[in-house]
């Protein structure tokens, strides 16, 4: 028993068909694409199913007035996107919102397992009653609730008008006593204010709250194709960029680094700008931002900020070549990597971690003060028990004597 009857439903449409139950878990694991349609789930099912044609995956499939409930062979799996459940109730698997499925390759599975995760709102039910029960509660909930573009809010006017506004207190810090140590404290005080206030436009929401919301989940994502590339040895399929996914799509880490580093440099630019005529300071602004973000940068290896925003939007790792896979000349580690490359064994991968932003919890990745607190004493642990034993080894090597040296 290996077959399933498979149910498709988006906010318009159901299509019902009978499946292999492999090919039903590869829908489950499409779902980490964050899907809104029939027609980006079977976009996003190329991630771990190859296809052969273009006449798509579900051509197959029937369309429905109503989800057909009636098993078929090893039960029956139901995928509403428009409420975010999945119906499992099969003998054949039992996939969950985090797990792995073998990729196929048009042909066959193949033996390369690819992992994947979903976003936290996916609801797992066992019997279609449960799913009944819950299906219209979350369709309207949803429905309530319009996708909102964070963006529109973080590299928009509200973030020119709050620096702006925030000039003042840097030009008085610019020339007050100490002044470079004055001002990069008071920087860094206003991009805090900025990433910790809760904002009517962004629902109630920080700036902060709205980048760590999805971070987890995107670098997961981003992980899982990374792993794919180097397993299959090319780039697996994107999300495209007229997606519900990419379109609002949250924030990694990369992401994170690089609008820590254009608020920085937002903030720094308005010392010198002339904010009397507002219009005039708010479109010097908007210039900055777009010319950095449009720009090479040094501290991204050359990177375009822009770029490595849309590849992270898009799902796609940030390749390396040999040659910066040398950080160290005499790193033995590095020099293999390198060899590696340049004999096809797969690509490297570049990562932002951001090592270079203020210390605190305001500059961290935890979601919550506790975490980062919790975070603090475990180093605050290591590195007592780290001198601890750095003390007892001195002690038990006992004194060094000293020894003079022979002139001869």
């Amino acid at each position: 028993m290996s077959e399933v009857k498979l149910n498709l439903v988006d906010a318009g449409n159901i299509l019902v068909g009978t499946v292999h139950g492999s090919l039903a878990d590869r829908c489950v694991a499409a779902l980490s694409a964050e899907p809104e349609t029939l027609s980006e789930l079977a976009s996003a099912l190329a991630r771990y199913n190859r296809p052969l044609d273009e006449r798509g995956p579900f051509t197959a499939f029937q369309s429905s007035p109503e989800i057909d409930s009636n098993p078929w062979d090893a039960g029956l799996l139901v995928i509403d996107l428009a409420s975010r459940i999945v119906l499992n109730d099969s003998t054949y698997s039992a996939p969950g919102p985090e797990g792995e499925v073998d990729y196929h390759d048009g042909t066959q599975a193949t033996e390369c397992s690819i992992p994947y995760r979903l976003p936290d709102d996916w609801l797992f039910v066992n019997s279609f009653e449960a799913y009944r029960w819950s299906r219209d509660r979350r369709r309207m909930v949803r429905q309530a609730t319009l996708p909102l573009d964070t963006r529109a809010v973080l590299y928009g006017h509200p973030l020119l008008e709050f620096i702006l506004a925030s000039s003042n207190d840097l030009n008085k810090a610019e020339n007050g006593d100490g002044a470079s140590e004055s001002l990069a404290n008071q920087i860094s005080a206003i991009h805090a204010h900025w990433l910790m206030t809760p904002r009517h436009d962004l629902r109630g929401q920080s700036p902060r709250d709205v980048v760590l919301e999805k971070q987890d989940f995107i670098d997961f994502d981003l992980h899982t194709r990374a792993l794919q590339w180097t397993f299959q040895g090319e780039g697996p399929p994107c999300l495209p960029r007229d997606s519900f996914a990419f379109r609002f799509a949250g924030f990694g880490t990369h992401e994170w680094v690089v609008y820590y580093d254009l608020v920085r440099h937002l903030l720094w630019s308005a010392v010198d700008i002339d904010c009397r005529d507002r219009e005039t300071a708010i479109s010097t602004l908007e210039k900055l931002m777009t010319s950095w973000l449009e720009s090479k940068c040094d501290d991204y290896d050359g990177r375009v900020p822009a770029i490595i925003i849309q590849n992270e939007r898009k799902r796609l790792p940030q390749t390396m070549s040999a040659k910066e896979m040398i950080i160290d000349e005499n790193c033995e580690w590095c020099r293999m990597s390198a060899q590696d490359l340049e004999m096809g064994f797969g690509p490297g991968f570049w990562y932002l971690d951001g090592c270079n932003m203020d210390e605190g919890f305001v500059f961290s990745h935890f979601r919550t003060l506790a975490e980062w607190e919790a975070q603090q004493r475990e180093w605050e642990e290591f590195n007592r028990k780290f001198e601890r034993e750095q003390l007892e080894q001195k002690r038990s090597i006992g004194p060094v004597e000293r020894v003079e040296a022979d002139p001869f």
